[in-house]
């Protein structure tokens, strides 16, 4: 077992490392300096007067290392344990089993017939997912981020290399509308630090999901020929089949899957608020304005 001091506190917080990991990779694991980064400030925001713990503000004590897992060299998942605590009689501590991972893109694709403008149809992917103990569970196309995803334009590459992956189909960055993005523009929430993204499951872990949309015409020919269309990456284990289903029934069939749910109640929200047409407007303008710069340029 090595130990260390972990820096960035105003007190001495020690770093046990039992999982073949060196201080040097985890300092370097961007989920963890993320999550230290964001946990440092809002434990100095206990300062302020007005704060709820402000008689007993809570620090970070301690941080167990528990468990890791590795993927072609590079880290994905660190467990750890970390203790947050106060001095109150007797002491209190918040729940602290944490499960670090990457980031993830999720992506809702509305597919409308060119000859049925009025129909939407949203593709559905089918997959194992071992932790629900499922090997047909349905949910919009999603992965992880890869290591140069950074930035909105990088979580929009990796959106767009999700979507060729899982269904075979190449669509531009430019076409990616980050759902929710849109929806946190204007939100009154204090926690500046987080990611403009929806977070699933924060009781445990603190992986958050870029939710974009793309909608496109298609011949109903190209959009017959997905279903039950066999994609996915073999050499990661990704065994996935296509679904096909009526925009209508989104909500019940992917009322088992979070990001499903959210990128519904996203799309739903934007839409009744006109958000998401002022944002479909000035992404036609900027098409039509990048073709008028080209069409100058020849």
């Amino acid at each position: 077992m090595a130990t260390f001091d972990l820096p960035g506190f105003r007190n001495r917080v020690r770093v046990e490392l039992y999982a073949g990991i060196t201080q040097e990779q985890l300092l370097e694991y961007e989920p963890f300096q993320k999550w230290q980064s964001t946990l440092a400030t809002n434990l100095e925001l206990q300062d302020d007067p007005a704060h709820p713990f402000k008689q007993y503000p809570f620090f970070l004590k301690e941080i167990e290392i528990q468990s890791i897992r590795w993927l072609e060299q590079r880290l994905l998942f660190v467990k750890m344990k970390a203790r947050v605590v106060n001095e109150a009689k007797p002491p209190q501590e918040l729940p602290g089993i944490v499960l670090l991972r990457v980031g993830s893109v999720a992506v809702l694709m509305i597919l409308s017939p060119k000859n049925s403008q009025n129909e939407r149809l949203v593709i559905l992917t089918e997959q194992a997912r071992v932790p629900a103990g499922s090997l047909t569970f349905k949910e919009i196309p999603a992965g992880m981020i890869d290591k140069d995803g950074n930035g909105k334009r990088g979580f929009a590459g990796a959106a767009a290399r999700e979507i060729e992956e899982e269904t075979g189909l190449q669509l531009p960055e430019s076409k990616l509308i980050d759902l929710t993005e849109l929806a946190l523009a204007k939100t009154q929430s204090p926690e500046k630090r987080l990611e403009l993204a929806m977070y699933p499951s924060l009781g445990g872990c603190d992986e958050f999901i870029h939710i974009f949309l793309w909608i496109k015409d298609l011949e109903r020919q190209e959009i017959e020929h997905l279903k039950g269309k066999l994609t996915g990456l073999r050499k990661r284990g990704e065994l996935i089949k296509l679904h096909v289903c009526n925009y209508e029934d989104l909500w019940r069939e992917g009322a088992r899957d979070a990001k499903t749910l959210a990128a519904w109640a996203l799309y739903e929200g934007l839409n009744r608020s006109g958000v998401l047409s002022k944002e479909l407007r000035r992404m036609k303008q900027e098409a039509i304005k990048s073709k008028c710069i080209e069409a100058g340029r020849e």
